[in-house]
Parts: C-alpha cells; structure tokens; sequence
C-alpha cells in the first residue's frame, strides 16, 4: 500500500473496542493512519494555519546541529530529504529520483532531480548533497543524530550534476533508511557557509514553506514557497502547498494548549495528553491522528555498566518490581498500548516478549536475596554492605508528558515495595542531557527516533558507548555484549531481508533477556486538530507532522 491510509478518527473511535484490534492489525502490516480527516471537496489555496507545539522550543532550526524531535517536527516544513519511506514502510523517491548500489554495497549512486532549487537561489544538485554530508559529519556542527546515521559514509563524490556517489566503509542496510530522516535533510551549500548562529536561526531548504522570521518565546513564521516543485512521490498534489503561511508557536501547558484549540486561536497541537484526547472524541468541531513513532520504542533503560544493575539479577528484579501494566491502563486512559519489545510496533521485525516483563514482586525478591540485598534498613529499602539500593533517575522535564512522569512515579511506588529506593529527579534539558555525559543515572528514559531496525545497533552496540562529537551517547543502557555487537553488525551488512529479519530477532532476544531495558509503549505522537483543517499528515519516516498537502475547509 502506497498511499497514506485515510481515517476519520472520530467515526473509527466510535467503534469501541474494535478499533483498538483494527489499529492492531494496521501496525502489524507496517501501515498506520497517518492524514487527517476524509478529503471533502477540492481543496482551497490561502490562509494562515497556527500550530502549537508542547515540545521545548528548539535552540536552534538546523537539524543537522544536535538532531531532536522538536527540530525535525518544524523542519519537515522547509526542509527535504533525499528519499522518503510510504506507509507501507518502503523507501520512496524524494529529491533523488533513482538510486544503484553497487555489487558489494560499498559504494552508492543517487540520481538527482534536476529541476530543484533551495529558497536562496542555489541549485540542488550533487555538490549541494556532498556539503551536506560533509556538514554533518563536521565535529563543529556538533551533529549527534545525522552522524550516527552517517557513521560508514567514508566519502561522496560528485559524479556529474545530477549524480553523487557515496562511498562506504562496509556494507549498510539501513543507508536509505538513514537518508530519509529529517535530521539528514538538504540544507543549501550557500547557506551553510554562514556562521552557525546565521543557519540556526534561518536554514535554508527547499521546502514547500522557508522560515520568514523567529521571535524567539513567540512564534515561528514559516510562508509558502511559491517555486516549490519537489514533494515526495506519496503527496496528494503537485506544485506550490496551499497554505499562505504559517505560525508555529509553543505552548508547554496541556490544558492551555488544548484550550487554544478549542477556541481556535490554533489549528493543530501535539503532545496531545489522554485526557484531552478523551475529551476531544467528544467533540465534533476537533479531529485526532495518531502516529506512533518508528525505531525503538518508548522504555527505561538501566545503566548496566555500573552498580547497582552491572548485576542481571538486580536488572532483572528492578523490572519484576515495575507494576507498569497497571500504571499504563490507568493513567492514559486507553491512548497507549504497553510495549513488551525493544522497537516501535509500527516496526514489522520488532520482538515483542510479555513473558520477560510480568510483574512479580516475589520473583524480584528472591532475586534480590540472591545477588546479596537480603537486609532491609528502617525505611524498609534493601541494603548490602552498608549502602543503600538506590537508583538514581533523572528525568527531563522538556521530554517527559504528565502523564508518563506519572508512569514513572507508579514505577517508584511499587519498586519501593521490594526494596528499591527510586530517585526520580526532574530537571531542565540541558542538565538531563550533563547528567548523562556524566554517568550521573542508573535509569534513564531517553526517546530516541532512528527509522527502521538498525536503531538497534545505535542504542546497544558497545561502539555507542562512546559519546558522539556533541557529547551525546546513545547506548545509555551500556550494553557491552560482544554476541550482539556481532548480531548488529552483521544485520547492518546484510541486505538480504530474511537474514535481515534473522539476526535482529536474535539480537532482540538477547537484549531483551538480559534485562537492560524496561519496555514502556510506543513513543507517542498524538495531534489534534480543528476539522476544517484538512490534509495534514504525518510522513511514514519519523512520524512529523507535514504540512504541505493541508488547506482550511473554511
């Protein structure tokens, strides 16, 4: 199926219970809901669309510096990327038409299209693409994202104007998964030659919309780009997108968020929190989509490479201890479904184990006894040698929903009962992010969006142990596991999909079994909308939103 599946979300809601094993087997099937409200009528040119985001504003709106969610969300609107994935999970045309690797797949050529150019005059072509590459891989841009998705471009060459050659160190199975990220996304050459400072706060694409201006605690004004020739091979139209312009704000508060949206000071909001999206299937004027994002899944991962959980049995009875079914059920009010795997479920050769993830406090005793923790202090929390086991939790107030640090408080609670003293720590970005550059954690939940299964060897390949040049680490779980370094490394080789499929089950397995990680659900990506706003979508590579096929029924 290539084109994106349509739903009304407020009449497949209506079906109860149903939907939920509807939704079920549209995952399995690597093809989610991802546009906004049924097509009525033809579609209307003008208007300004205001978007308000619950994400952190970024620092900066190139995402090739850094590369996190909120930057890609906005990003998508003005800039593109080389090729694209369809809602059945294959890779598309974008702005390479074609692409050939070579017998041994070190080497790759991208044909380009020859009738684009960036909002600054530059032309796109094979030069364009090879100062792109080299802007991420630059330790100054002080990428994290882009260059571990780069890791084995060793380099580009330009072939002729319309073809560039990647070269690779070994084999990479993920290339074109990587490639479609919007952290890997064009930015004009011209532009990139400007101070950093210059492109954060204009990048340069060749997007249907280019920013016009920042006023930063404001808003973000995006306008349309009337040259525009260039979307990905599933849009629903050709030529310029329909909206004039627009406004893209951040609104931290849910309620208030929601309440803007329920006035119509806004259009479209995400982060959208269960109980306004419970609120919102009561409304006729307000529409849902639902995009749960690719790659991993959303889970707590327990730094393996230092005490407490160096030891499998304390991991082990750490998750035995997480009532997280209970936790899930009650505070998102049927909005998410509990994970058991390492990967999204959009993800068709993610392992799903429920077996591994029960909860059973007298199992996480009798594990605790054996690893040494049979004493109990007057707080009733389990002591060995005179220290205390605690783990240590810093949670990012930027990332974290409410509804998900109360997740983890439930996590706390029960955890308490068997003797785990849980530090929950709320702090601001920056000092999450100085927490784990100094192994300052023991558990950490760190979303982290990669397309396909290779994200696996990001997050627990000992290779990622080692920060990236910004300083970030992905494997923060710090799996350390020559079995999977080799099972990840070969699946990363291989382009044979069933092999493919073979050696990341296995890897799966063994993450899964050696209790690294505590499986949550999905990483949520829940957008409500004003039902005149019709066409919005979400692009099937990391679930951002994309405004360019959307135009106000009004």
């Amino acid at each position: 199926m290539s084109a994106p599946h349509r739903v009304s979300t407020r009449t497949a809601r209506s079906f109860g219970g149903l939907v939920g094993l509807v939704t079920v087997g549209l995952l399995v099937a690597g093809c989610t809901p991802t546009t906004s409200n049924d097509l009525v009528g033809e579609p209307q040119s003008g208007g300004t669309l205001t978007y308000a985001s619950g994400d952190a504003e970024p620092s900066c709106l190139d995402p090739h510096v850094g590369g996190n969610f909120p930057q890609g969300m906005i990003s998508a609107q003005y800039l593109e990327s080389l090729v694209s994935r369809d809602s059945a999970g294959q890779i598309i045309p974008w702005l390479a038409e074609t692409w050939t690797p070579s017998a041994d797949g070190l080497t790759w050529d991208f044909t380009l299209r020859d009738d684009v150019t960036f909002t600054d005059g530059t032309v796109f072509d094979a030069a364009a693409v090879q100062a792109n590459v080299a802007h991420l891989q630059d330790p100054e841009t002080l990428s994290s994202t882009g260059y571990l998705a780069l890791g084995k471009v060793a380099s580009t060459e330009v072939v002729s104007p319309t073809v560039v050659r990647f070269t690779l160190t070994e084999p990479d199975s993920a290339l074109l998964e990587s490639l479609s990220q919007v952290w890997l996304a064009m930015e004009s050459p011209t532009a990139l030659e400007r101070s950093q400072d210059e492109n954060c706060a204009t990048p340069v694409g060749t997007g249907p919309f280019r920013v016009d201006s920042w006023v930063k605690q404001n808003a973000i004004t995006l306008v349309r780009n009337d040259d525009y020739v260039s979307p990905p091979a599933d849009a629903d139209h050709s030529g310029p997108a329909y909206l004039d312009k627009v406004i893209w704000r951040f609104i931290p508060d849910s309620a208030s968020r929601y309440a803007a949206l329920q006035s119509g000071e806004v259009d479209v909001i995400d982060n959208a929190q269960p109980d306004t999206i419970v609120q919102a299937e009561q409304s006729d004027s307000i529409e849902q989509l639902d995009s749960p994002r690719p790659g991993a899944s959303n889970r707590i991962e327990l730094n393996s490479g230092q005490a407490p959980f160096n030891d499998v049995r304390v991991r082990e009875a750490f998750i035995r201890s997480a009532n997280v079914d209970d936790a899930v059920s009650s505070l998102f009010q049927g909005t998410a479904t509990r994970s058991y795997s390492a990967l999204s479920s959009v993800e068709a050769m993610g392992v799903s184990n429920e077996a591994l993830f029960n909860y059973d406090p007298s199992a996480a005793a009798e594990l605790l006894d054996a690893a040494g923790w049979r004493e109990t202090d007057t707080d009733g929390y389990r002591v060995k040698d005179g220290v205390r086991l605690s783990v240590e939790f810093p949670v990012s107030t930027n990332q974290s929903i409410p509804a998900e640090q109360s997740v983890f408080e439930q996590i706390q609670a029960t955890a308490k009962e068997t003797g785990f003293e849980v530090k929950l720590a709320p702090m601001d970005l920056s000092s999450w992010y100085a927490a784990l550059a100094t192994n300052d954690y023991d558990a950490v939940s760190a979303p982290y969006t990669k397309v396909g299964p290779d994200v696996l060897r990001i997050l627990y390949h000992s290779d990622s142990i080692v920060p990236a040049p910004s300083g970030y680490f992905a494997n923060l779980a710090q799996v350390n596991d020559p079995e999977i370094d080799e099972l990840l490394t070969t699946a990363a080789r291989t382009a044979d999909e069933t092999k493919r499929t073979s050696l990341y089950a296995e890897a799966q397995d063994r993450i899964l079994a050696g209790f690294y990680i505590l499986p949550l659900y999905d990483q949520q990506n829940h957008y409500l909308l004003r039902s005149d706003v019709v066409g919005l979508r979400t692009l099937p590579t990391v679930a951002v939103p994309t405004l360019y096929d959307a135009w106000l029924n009004r």
